[in-house]
């Protein structure tokens, strides 16, 4: 198949390429290097700077390649970034879906893989784990697009038949990952300790998340690739792991003396997020296959490579 994955040159972006040449299939990267990395594209795939709100790029592209799938990883990716300026959010992550989703129609493409967001689709919880039938109350922008671009695809499905699986990301981590801005605390917090700074553990530390591989979310792509028909996902552990765990962990494997240091809590922070995955496992046949700890020390050998052995 020929395949475009937008955000390719990202953190899961650029796994899930490398996981898409790997069974032969043809891929075509759309990323405008915003927050993606040209050290991360694969050199055997096909790459087109430029922004999926850009129309004019986004025409030619699709008019030119004749895509069947668009895997659909591109986004604002920063919660906090969308409470602030939940305009630019909305531009990025539903007008850029939107330019792309039309695209799709007028070229022939078949399928849509969207990777959005079990934390912030469903917010405060309910029950633990929730599954996907759990009350959708997003509490922010990101998560208010998520939620409506699933929508979206719904109605392309429905009255112009095109198939869509959209995947319900718990918290992804792993190798790639940036470690610079607000998301992100598994890398945020090992690139900190490897380098010998203080990382701060916002509040009591006592929040949880469902912390899953990046590899394990490569193969929920491949396997929705495979499927046919439509459906929501969510893709984690249903395990929950709290901050001050996670910290301890890493400080462990990076062999950092840094202090457990707390600062303040940040403000409309999730208190609580954790998946069922019983819907992917016993449909996709899916299964979570690298543990916490074994994920963490995957990351901690990538950033050591990539800081020089660290601190």
């Amino acid at each position: 198949m020929k395949v475009l994955v937008t955000g390719g040159a990202g953190f899961i972006g650029s796994h899930i390429v490398d996981a898409f040449l790997g069974l032969g299939h043809h891929v075509h990267i759309l990323d405008d290097l915003s927050t993606g990395r040209e050290r991360n594209i694969n050199p055997h795939a096909t790459f087109t700077k430029g922004d999926i709100r850009d129309a004019n790029v986004v025409d030619a592209l699709f008019r030119a390649e004749k895509f069947d799938v668009m895997c659909h990883q591109a986004a604002q990716m920063d919660v906090r970034r969308s409470v602030a300026d939940p305009v630019f959010d909305a531009s990025v992550n539903l007008l850029g879906l939107l330019t792309l989703a039309e695209a799709c129609l007028k070229y022939g493409v078949r399928k849509l893989l969207f990777a959005s967001s079990g934390g912030a689709i469903y917010g405060e919880q309910d029950y633990f784990p929730a599954d996907e039938e759990h009350p959708t109350r997003p509490i922010s922008p990101y998560g208010v697009a998520k939620l409506t671009t699933e929508h979206y695809l719904y109605y392309y499905q429905a009255v112009h038949g095109i198939e869509w699986i959209a995947l319900r990301y718990a918290n992804v981590f792993g190798p790639r990952q940036n470690p610079e801005g607000e998301a992100g605390v598994v890398a945020i917090f090992t690139t900190k300790m490897l380098k010998g700074a203080q990382p701060i553990i916002n509040g009591e530390g006592t929040q949880t998340r469902d912390y899953v591989f990046v590899g394990d979310v490569v193969q929920a792509n491949v396997l929705a690739l495979q499927r046919a028909g439509s459906g929501i996902f969510n893709v984690g552990t249903g395990i929950e792991t709290d901050v001050n765990t996670l910290f301890r962990r890493l400080r462990s494997y990076t062999g950092s003396l840094c202090e457990e240091k707390h600062g303040e809590a940040k403000k409309g922070e999730q208190l609580r997020s954790v998946l069922d995955n019983r819907r992917i496992i016993n449909t996709l046949g899916w299964k979570s296959n690298v543990s916490l700890d074994d994920g963490l020390r995957q990351t901690v050998a990538y950033f050591r490579k990539e800081l020089g052995n660290g601190r």
